[in-house]
């Protein structure tokens, strides 16, 4: 019986960990959101504002670490967790680079071809 509460207790603490390292990230993100400093907004990196590659990374570490809590990755063996977590953040950058890619081209071709935005 005193194995169980034990066992509770460290459960309990390990989902109030998450959820206060998971709140950070969110707060980050929001408050970034909200103030859009002009450092973050205007200063490019790789096409992009810096900004938009920090809500990026936030946005994969997050989906990393709900990987590694919810899913008990964790408790894992060492090849399961690098086949289910890098396929997944492979993914993720993937598709990132495809819209952003593909979003790029498309503001092109409205900025500075025959093509007008009035659709």
């Amino acid at each position: 019986m005193a194995q169980d509460v034990a066992h509770h207790e460290g459960a309990t603490k390990r989902i109030w960990s998450v959820f206060v390292i998971l709140s950070i990230l969110t707060i980050v993100e929001v408050v970034l959101g909200i103030l859009r400093l002009d450092i973050l907004v205007f200063t490019e990196v790789v096409s992009m504002s810096l900004q938009n590659w920090i809500f990026i990374i936030l946005t994969i570490l997050k989906a990393y670490y709900i990987t590694w809590a919810f899913m008990h990755m964790e408790h894992e063996s060492a090849g399961l967790r690098r086949t289910v977590v890098w396929t997944g953040v492979f993914l993720i950058c993937y598709l990132v680079a495809i819209l952003l890619i593909e979003g790029d081209y498309i503001h092109d071709v409205y900025s500075t071809e025959f093509v007008t935005w009035d659709f």
